[in-house]
């Protein structure tokens, strides 16, 4: 009997490591933090827990209630729930950039961004997307610091929109200053001969100065089938 009883016991020793599982609120804790700042939507981390709905939904209420993870927007599908550990900010991807505000597209600031472009460009008389914003950091335009890589997305829209013309630098006249075949821009008006070269037909396909175009996909939000600026061109 001592050896059942002995047998028993050791039996039961090895499966207490199994018998009390993690609960439900430290696995999605360790889930949503395995993703960074990417962080994750609510049906991948039932999927990936198989913990059931209700379960899921009061882990995350708790987790919230202690400001360990938050809920974030996410631009791709703004209908899903989205949630990130605390200690993490969203990423671009997720959030859009400097372009969106709590997952909305700040129109108002792209339009003052844009004006403020346009204003640089024509006193400049041409300017490369560097020295439009060295002028904005200097003359410290705007509270909110924008990097060169979206001054020149700013700048790429408004060719789109024909506000603004690119050329290659001639290291000519008013190109002096900028290396030949340096990409510049011009304003609209005033385009006169011998004043650099303006990029061929085929290079004006939206696509080619599109600063989405790595997020544009067929099926997706940002799309050829949605896009105003591809419409544009094939009925030109």
């Amino acid at each position: 009997m001592s050896r059942l009883q002995d047998a028993s016991s050791l039996k039961r020793k090895r499966q207490e490591p199994n018998a009390q599982p993690q609960p439900p609120e430290t696995v999605l804790l360790n889930l949503i933090k395995s993703k960074g700042d990417i962080g994750i939507w609510k049906g991948d981390m039932k999927r990936e827990t198989n913990l059931p709905d209700p379960v899921v939904n009061k882990a995350l209420k708790t987790l919230q209630g202690k400001k360990l993870i938050r809920e974030v927007v996410n631009i791709q599908s703004k209908g899903r729930k989205h949630f990130m550990a605390a200690e993490f900010e969203p990423s671009k991807e997720l959030t859009g950039g400097a372009w969106y505000t709590e997952g909305n597209l700040d129109k108002e600031f792209i339009a003052v961004l844009k004006e403020s472009c346009s204003k640089i460009v024509r006193k400049l008389k041409v300017a490369t997307a560097e020295g439009v914003s060295d002028f904005f950091a200097n003359n410290k335009i705007t509270t909110i610091e924008c990097t060169t890589q979206q001054i020149g997305e700013i700048l790429r829209s408004m060719v789109l929109d024909n506000e603004i013309i690119e050329v290659k630098s001639t290291g000519l006249g008013e190109f002096h200053a900028i290396p030949i075949g340096t990409l510049c821009y011009r304003s609209a008006s005033g385009m006169g001969l011998g004043q650099g070269p303006r990029i061929g037909a085929m290079a004006s396909i939206p696509c080619g100065v599109c600063p989405r175009i790595n997020q544009c996909t067929p099926d997706g939000i940002i799309s050829p089938k949605t896009c105003e600026y591809y419409k544009k061109w094939l009925d030109f």
